[in-house]
């Protein structure tokens, strides 16, 4: 009687086992047979927003050249992040009146929150001037002693 109980028992733990394994199997087949069919649309879409950020990111440095943007483009230098470009006007006539922060948009897309933040402290007028000064002994003309650093 022991006997036939442990057996049942025994068959009762393959029977799970082997369900385990054909639930992992079959799971893992129906995950490849989704992903083999998405994987193109996922590609598509991956290109779409890569080639979308690159259009941005190429119109930012030629707004400056296009008709209707309003400041020179000698004038402008190009900074990407936080803010796209900083306009120093006056800067040809060598008399800077002006300088003006420049965030270029294109479609729908609007401010991130980094941005508006940054907005909302030169509106608040938040910006000063600083200057710093790299310590002279940092930059004082020393003789080199090539047999140390092992050049020749």
């Amino acid at each position: 009687m022991e006997f036939i109980i442990i057996i049942v028992i025994a068959l009762f733990l393959i029977g799970i086992i082997a369900a385990y394994n054909f639930g992992q199997k079959s799971g893992a087949f129906k995950r490849d047979i989704y992903w083999e069919s998405e994987l193109p649309n996922q590609r598509k879409d991956a290109i779409l927003k890569s080639r979308a950020v690159l259009g941005g990111q190429f119109s930012e440095q030629l707004a400056p050249f296009l008709p209707d943007f309003k400041h020179l483009p000698t004038e402008c230098r190009f900074v990407g992040k936080p803010i796209d470009l900083i306009v120093f006007k006056g800067m040809d006539k060598k008399e800077i009146e002006e300088v003006v922060f420049v965030e270029i948009k294109s479609g729908k897309s609007w401010l991130s929150p980094i941005e508006q933040n940054l907005k909302e402290a030169i509106q608040k007028k938040k910006v000063r001037w600083e200057e710093y000064r790299i310590p002279e002994d940092l930059t004082k003309k020393r003789d080199i002693d090539f047999d140390k650093i092992g050049a020749v």
